[in-house]
């Protein structure tokens, strides 16, 4: 791998807001984001992604590609959680392996929104059909998780309410924002549009540094906590992500030569939920332990992506 790419990645205004957030936490300073101005910025870059993309997925012609790629999205939620759940079932029990085969089967929009700004830093677009495929791939993941740990729980009181899943998995606000703004950007008038491109554009990258300051925060307060589970899921969140990424990164190449659709499926498949997945677990799987699988996506993969993870997933759909 080319370590300038990484360099260049440890160097990014973002990343280095991440680790101060980390640091503000170590240290005990009293820095914090105010919760309504975090979820307020979180709103905006759904908004922003799902709105360009819908811009750019409206000058798409849809073609054999396309469905190709969207198919992989959707297999890749699919087999992600079904054979990390036999491995985590081994060591942490049915339900916690439920819910963290299916925060890495699904997806991470912020991790998709860091991913959005490595691609414009090296020149390249992201093209609109990705952000419906990100979108596409919170639902599934969330049901195959919930239907392995049906499948292999035994006790009757816990049989999982699947209609409150399947509703909240589908209407979830982060879902529901992407896809409303992807195709509120897809059917707007392009001169329209203009108008709200220096809201959608120009402010992007110094609120999404915010937005990682505040991650930072978070993740620093849950480390702790984190690590009295023993190593097993630490090691779990650190390599899983790079392999996933890393092999579809490679398998990608089947479906498109594309390297910006290539990369981001590769970020798709490496990324674990931290919003969605908790949401729906906490309302159908409470026996599942938050304190574990949320610690694992926000505190060690989503820092383990975007320092060594997108440098190795773009060199690997260089080179392959």
């Amino acid at each position: 791998m080319d370590f300038n790419l990484l360099l260049e990645n440890l160097t990014n205004p973002a990343l280095l807001f991440f680790i101060l957030g980390i640091v503000a936490v170590c240290v005990k300073s009293d820095l914090e984001i105010p919760n309504n101005s975090s979820k307020f910025i979180s709103l905006y870059l759904l908004f922003a992604i799902g709105f360009k993309g819908g811009q750019e997925l409206s000058h798409e012609q849809f073609n054999l590609e396309i469905l190709g790629t969207m198919l992989l999205g959707i297999a890749i939620s699919i087999v992600i959680p079904t054979y990390t759940f036999f491995i985590l079932k081994m060591r942490l029990g049915i339900y916690n392996a439920g819910a963290i085969a299916a925060s890495y089967g699904s997806v991470s929009a912020v991790t998709f929104v860091t991913a959005v700004s490595y691609l414009e830093a090296h020149q390249l677009n992201l093209h609109g059909h990705m952000v419906a495929i990100m979108a596409m791939m919170e639902s599934p993941a969330i049901i195959v998780g919930l239907l392995l740990i049906n499948f292999f729980n035994t006790e009757e009181s816990n049989i999982i309410r699947k209609r409150e899943v399947f509703k909240h998995s589908f209407t979830n606000g982060s879902v529901l924002l992407i896809l409303g703004s992807l195709f509120i950007g897809f059917v707007a008038d392009a001169k329209q549009a203009e108008g709200i491109k220096p809201f959608t554009n120009d402010l992007f990258k110094g609120f999404l540094a915010i937005f990682l300051l505040d991650m930072g925060i978070t993740s620093g307060k849950k480390l702790k906590a984190f690590f009295s589970f023993g190593l097993f899921p630490f090691l779990f969140a650190f390599f899983i992500p790079l392999i996933n990424g890393v092999i579809f990164a490679y398998f990608s190449t089947w479906v498109t030569d594309d390297i910006s659709n290539r990369f981001v499926i590769a970020i798709l498949a490496a990324s674990a939920s931290y919003i969605a997945v908790p949401a729906a677990m906490k309302i159908s799987v409470p026996q599942a332990n938050p304190g574990l699988f949320l610690p694992m996506a926000l505190a060690v993969t989503f820092p383990v992506n975007i320092t060594i993870g997108m440098p190795l997933y773009f060199f690997v759909v260089q080179n392959t």
